[in-house]
């Protein structure tokens, strides 16, 4: 990727379309490549210009924005996937998520909240609205699947993995959860314990591989 972010949008809404292209373009960073009003005409886009990162609105005219993910993140494996929704339909994210998407969003964001998270999606980071990850963590969620040979997670060791698998930061999950940025490096170190994981990556790819958000984002 280079210096300048490559963005493409799609949303049926011209009115969308413009305030989202008016907001990237005021950064020096960011440029805007495209524009779409469908699924079809997305994927299309995608393969002309294999933009960093598409903003895609999930609620699309005929072939839906999950489709339209599933189609380019096929076609254009580079392209980072931003969903957009007017509402917080887990159940939608859960399959935007399994289509590819790496930043959830929701159409009531600030101007500078939508700048932040093309540009942590651009850099390879997942970017989660709070009001997202808010709702992910009032779910339930099976714990017999999160055993490990060190014990099983408690309530809250699991809302920090949520949290780690969504890319949030130890003050973030601090912020979220209402507790000291230690009490998170001490709860984060206990997990990797009990499920026997060093790394990060490992502890993210195994609750992926559980399917630890799924009963979350099924919960609404």
């Amino acid at each position: 990727m280079s210096d300048v972010i490559r963005v493409a949008l799609c949303d049926d809404h011209a009115l969308v379309r413009s305030g989202l292209r008016r907001i990237l373009t005021e950064e020096a960073d960011i440029e805007v490549v495209g524009e779409a009003e469908t699924a079809e005409e997305a994927v299309a886009l995608a393969v002309a210009e294999q933009p960093d990162v598409f903003v895609m609105d999930l609620s699309l005219p005929g072939a839906s924005g999950i489709e339209a993910t599933r189609r380019i993140v096929a076609v254009s494996p580079q392209t980072k996937m931003l969903v957009l929704t007017g509402h917080d339909d887990v159940v939608h994210l859960r399959k935007a998520f399994e289509a590819g998407a790496r930043g959830f969003l929701v159409k009531d964001i600030a101007d500078l909240e939508l700048v932040l998270a093309v540009r942590q999606v651009a850099a390879g980071n997942e970017y989660v609205h709070p009001r997202i990850g808010a709702a992910l963590l009032n779910t339930s969620a099976d714990h017999s699947r999160m055993e490990g040979p060190g014990g099983r997670l408690s309530e809250r060791e699991l809302a920090v993995l949520r949290l780690v698998v969504l890319g949030y930061t130890n003050p973030e999950i601090a912020s979220e959860l209402y507790v000291s940025v230690r009490t998170v490096e001490t709860h984060r170190a206990h997990v990797q314990q009990k499920l026997g994981i060093k790394s990060r990556s490992d502890l993210v790819r195994y609750a992926r591989e559980q399917g630890i958000l799924d009963g979350a984002r099924e919960g609404l």
